[in-house]
This record gives structure tokens, C-alpha cells and sequence, in this order.
């Protein structure tokens, strides 16, 4: 009797093979032995996996659609296959592609499975100090890394000439594999050996890097730190990590900013902040005083009668933003400064003043 592997799966027969594959895992997962435990589990999931064996082969799926059966070509089909080697896995390790693979030799019929083996990312850890975050600078770094090696172009060959196609697999860097069973002929495809699936093999290695195409080297390197970087800011330089495998990419260096603490600013994202002492005349009556900034010197205006740790902003004199246009401010605390000693003068001229206090009544407000 006729199979009808279309509606096994659930999928009409204009399906591709997307289709096929979803309606596929979907079943598999549903009706898999490890995951349920009903009596027609078994049989249920070995019709879905036949099912999808043969509409997943283009050639099995075109006989299929003419004559209605593969048995012709393909010995007896899927019938009678045991398929207790894809059930006796758990349920939370179980992958759908394994079976396929187990099917058609070392690949799914969905695509391949084998990538490309692309180089490691690199980190580098660099420090600047804070004056270089509110700037745009250049620095040069050295890293150590894997690198292509120059003499072999990272062939892994001496010369070009000892690279040849793969006597055991002819180039294809798959072998074949034919079986007769009880249960009809089975062929499997599995990856070479010999040529790791390249197809091609090396007669004479390179002797500077050994047949891997690949050394251990140093790297000098331009890193743009931009105005406004603040710790943690981490640079992507693509290309600049280790070297893959033949004919693959390299990975990407990955530069992590550390800001050196200042001796005399602290910052506050944008901000910074900074203390600065200030005489009690100058509290009392105004006046000027010299700033420190992140470039230069600046004057700040003092009002009279400024109290004790009171905060002035300098607008634009921080960090400039990291993500956008503008610039932080500077905050200057003053701190009012009482003096240690004082001469007989002074002291007389203080004495003056607290009497003058009292008369306007400014000490028995607080006492």
C-alpha cells in the first residue's frame, strides 16, 4: 500500500523543503519517544522520520511523486527500518539534524552544517588619563596575535604546486560509502579523513608555520580614541583579531578605555568637579580667582557674601558627549579658608569686626 509521506507530515505537495523541515521538527518533537509516552509514539515518530527521509531527498522526492515508492532505486525504501538509534537519547539533548545527518552521510538535506572556522576576537585594555578623554587622541598599541603566515599566503603549502586535489576523495572532501542490508541498500556520505573536508592535500608542508597557514606574531596599531570616552567605552577594530582558519576571516580586536583618576577632578558623566579653596576676604567682599581646567586656566568670578562650599558652574569647561554634540560644565565647590595664624594686626582688625557685628546685631542672631 501506497504511503502518503505529504500527509504524514501534514504539508501539501507543492511543500519546500523549509516547509518540510518545520512540519518535520514540530512532529519529531511532539511525537518522540522521550517526550511522549503514548503506546503509538514509536510508530508515529518512525513515519514521520521516514516521511521526511524521502521528501527531503530531491531524487527519492522526485520518484516518490511518479511512481508513488523509492523502493526501486533506493532497495526497500525506509520500510522496516529501525529506528530505535533515534530514540534512545533524551528528550532535552535531542537534535532533529543528527537524524537527518544519520539519513544522507554527514549533512542535512536542509544544508550544510560545517562553517567556516572564523579567527578569535581579541581585548586589549587601555589606559588613558582624563585630560585625553576630553580630547580626540591617537595611540599605538602592540598587540600579540595569530597571523596568515607570509611565506605560504596561509596555504599551509611550501608552494603552490604541493597543493593538490585529495587522492582519496578525488576533491570532493567527501567519501561514499555503499551497504547492503537486509533492509535494501544504504549509502553514506561522510567527510574525508585525509583532507579534513577541503578537498584538496598538501604533499609538502610550509616550514615556517608547520602546514597550519598560520604564526604567532605582533601587531602595531593606530587606535582613535574619541573626545568624551569614559571608562568602559569599548572600540570595535574589525579585522584586526586573530586569523581563521584557510580562507576564513579574521576575528575583531575589541579595545576596552580605562580613565586614570586625576589628582584634583572628579567626573561625573559629562561633569567634572573640582574643590577649591578660597580666603574668608574674599567671601566676605568678591572678588576673582584663577580656575584649573581640563586645558587651561580660567577666572571665576567670587560674589561678596559667598558662603561656605558653595557650588559655581563653568558651563562648557567638562567632557565633551561621547554620542552627540556638546560639552559638559565644570563644578567648583569653594571652600572657605580660616586662616591658622595671624599677626597682631590681623588680629586687631578681626577684633574691630566683631565688635562692629555686634552692633549691627549679626552675633546675637546666633547666640
Amino acid at each position: 500500500m501506497t504511503k502518503d509521506y505529504y500527509n504524514t507530515l501534514g504539508v501539501e505537495k507543492t511543500a519546500t523543503k523549509e516547509e518540510i523541515k518545520k512540519s518535520y521538527k514540530k512532529l519529531a518533537k511532539k511525537y518522540h519517544p522521550d517526550l511522549n509516552k503514548s503506546k503509538d509514539a514509536p510508530e508515529k515518530f518512525k513515519e514521520i522520520n521516514e516521511a521526511a527521509a524521502v521528501l527531503a531527498d530531491d531524487e527519492k522526492r522526485t520518484q516518490y511523486d511518479q511512481y508513488g515508492t523509492t523502493a526501486d532505486r533506493f532497495g526497500n525504501g525506509f520500510q522496516g527500518f529501525d529506528f530505535s538509534d533515534f530514540m534512545s537519547g533524551t528528550g532535552g539533548g535531542f537534535d532533529f539534524d543528527d537524524i537527518f545527518e544519520s539519513f544522507f552521510g554527514g549533512r542535512s538535506p536542509f544544508g550544510s552544517r560545517k562553517t567556516r572556522r572564523r579567527g578569535a576576537d581579541l581585548r586589549y585594555d587601555l589606559e588613558i588619563t582624563l585630560n585625553e578623554a576630553a580630547i580626540s587622541i591617537t595611540k599605538h598599541i602592540v598587540v600579540p596575535r595569530l597571523e596568515h603566515c607570509t611565506k605560504c599566503h596561509g596555504s599551509g603549502a611550501e608552494s603552490e604546486t604541493d597543493i593538490v586535489n585529495c587522492p582519496e576523495c578525488n576533491g570532493s572532501g567527501m567519501q561514499r560509502r555503499t551497504q547492503r542490508t537486509p533492509f535494501g541498500i544504504f549509502s553514506t556520505t561522510t567527510t574525508c579523513g585525509k583532507c579534513k573536508g577541503q578537498g584538496k592535500y598538501i604533499k609538502k608542508e610550509c616550514q615556517v608555520c608547520d602546514g597550519t597557514g598560520i604564526v604567532k606574531k605582533t601587531r602595531k596599531l593606530e587606535i582613535k580614541v574619541p573626545a568624551g570616552a569614559e571608562e568602559g567605552t569599548n572600540l570595535r577594530v574589525a579585522g584586526e583579531g586573530e586569523a581563521g582558519e584557510k580562507e576564513s576571516p579574521s576575528g575583531d580586536l575589541y579595545v576596552v578605555i580605562h580613565v586614570k583618576e586625576h589628582d584634583i577632578f572628579e567626573r561625573h558623566g559629562d561633569d567634572i568637579y573640582v574643590k577649591i579653596p578660597i580666603p574668608f576676604t574674599i567671601a566676605a567682599l568678591g572678588g576673582e580667582i584663577d580656575v584649573p581646567t581640563l586645558d587651561e586656566k580660567a577666572k571665576l568670578k567670587i560674589p561678596a557674601g559667598t558662603q561656605n562650599n558653595t557650588i559655581f558652574r563653568m558651563k562648557g569647561k567638562g567632557i565633551p558627549y561621547l554620542h552627540g554634540h556638546g560639552v559638559g560644565n565644570e563644578n567648583v565647590e569653594v571652600v572657605i579658608e580660616v586662616p591658622k595664624k595671624l599677626s597682631k594686626k590681623q588680629k586687631e582688625i578681626l577684633k574691630e569686626f566683631e565688635k562692629e557685628s555686634k552692633k549691627k546685631g549679626f552675633l546675637g542672631k546666633i547666640f
